[in-house]
């Protein structure tokens, strides 16, 4: 089963904000293949097929720092090992619209990410990273990565960004992390 993990924050007020556009990915994933979501111990999972590959589409319903426990509980519930695991985040040293896969690697100070590697006790699984860019000056990360987008740039940079996005999902159900990566990165 391959288990694609959106990143975010389940409070309300949270709701499409930067920090939350992980939830975002996978709602339009969901969405573009009709999956239907139902609460399962600390995530909200939906399970069908997409373009005929099995597939569980997550969001967490621990805050995101703590997105490990719930992604933890995910891969046991699943059997899924790296390969098989797909997390999907914000990242502020992108462009905001841009999106980049890898396997592994740091958590680049996003403390979701950092949740997950010290919970799964390893670092090696698959990513999408999604460009939310820096803050303008004198704007910290902590209060610009829960500020919602504007109107513009949700129309012009992030609904095609998540359209991608999802394209890149299916082309790593499809084939693998390379071909995504040489397509979208």
């Amino acid at each position: 089963m391959n288990l694609i993990v959106g990143l975010g924050n389940p409070v309300p007020k949270y709701e499409n904000t930067r920090h939350n556009i992980g939830f975002q990915a996978v709602r339009k994933l969901a969405e573009k293949h009709n999956f239907k979501a139902r609460k399962r111990d600390e995530a909200m999972v939906a399970e069908d097929r997409i373009k005929g590959y099995p597939a569980a589409i997550a969001q967490p319903l621990t805050l995101m720092n703590r997105s490990g426990r719930a992604v933890s509980w995910l891969v046991d519930e699943y059997s899924a090992k790296p390969r098989d695991l797909l997390v999907i985040h914000d990242d502020l040293d992108l462009e905001m619209g841009r999106i980049r896969l890898k396997y592994g690697g740091s958590s680049g100070g996003h403390n979701g990410i950092k949740s997950i590697i010290k919970a799964l006790d390893t670092p090696e699984f698959n990513r999408l990273r999604l460009g939310i860019g820096r803050p303008p000056p004198g704007v910290r990360a902590s209060d610009y990565v829960l500020d919602k987008f504007s109107s513009e740039e949700k129309l012009e940079v992030i609904e095609p960004a998540l359209a991608r996005a999802v394209e890149a999902v299916e082309l790593w159900l499809e084939e693998d992390l390379d071909a995504a990566m040489n397509r979208f990165n």
